[in-house]
């Protein structure tokens, strides 16, 4: 009899533990807010993800994020739903900058787009350029956006832009049209 009982109490336990999986994994789902696709779920889901790019074993970037989507439809698409951080590395190992914006996607194999409250720091110039979307393109391995941005550079002045261009370190750049304080040269 007590054999009985023992059978019967492990297969409630169980059947609970397999409830609450099955209820977790459910709330998981919500929790995370997967997004949908061309009325599609992601195929690839990771959170909380690092990616080190390097070449020939010196690294280039570091790519940070909390969550990231894989789609499989016509074409590969992925996004940073809840954002991402990207630290570029100088020839030297230095940290050069440090990209992070609320959003980020892939635009096709090749080119990305980060959106919303955009922020890139110059880490050795301590420049900040502040922008609602950047385009990187890697094939021809630059950064640029196309509306609004804000320059702040080191000495305290701020200048403004219809956009910019800069290699993907971001060592160098360029404003697009810019306006507002210009520091004084001294001759």
């Amino acid at each position: 009899m007590s054999v009985t009982k023992t059978y019967i109490a492990k297969n409630i336990i169980m059947a609970l533990c397999l409830m609450m999986f099955f209820v977790s994994c459910h709330k998981k789902d919500k929790e995370t807010g997967l997004l949908e696709y061309k009325g599609k779920y992601p195929d690839e889901y990771a959170e909380n993800i690092q990616l080190v790019v390097s070449d020939s074993g010196v690294v280039s970037f570091i790519v940070k994020a909390p969550i990231f989507n894989t789609y499989r439809t016509d074409s590969l698409y992925t996004d940073y739903p809840e954002g991402i951080t990207a630290i570029s590395y100088n020839e030297y190992g230095q940290k050069q900058a440090m990209l992070t914006a609320d959003y980020a996607c892939n635009v096709n194999n090749t080119k990305y787009r980060a959106s919303k409250n955009v922020v890139i720091i110059d880490l050795i110039k301590r420049d900040t350029l502040e922008t609602e979307e950047i385009i990187w393109d890697q094939r021809r391995k630059t950064i640029y956006s196309n509306v609004l941005v804000k320059q702040k550079k080191a000495d305290g002045s701020v200048n403004y832009g219809d956009g910019f261009e800069a290699d993907e370190r971001f060592t160098r750049y360029t404003i697009i049209h810019p306006h507002g304080e210009m520091a004084g040269l001294d001759f």
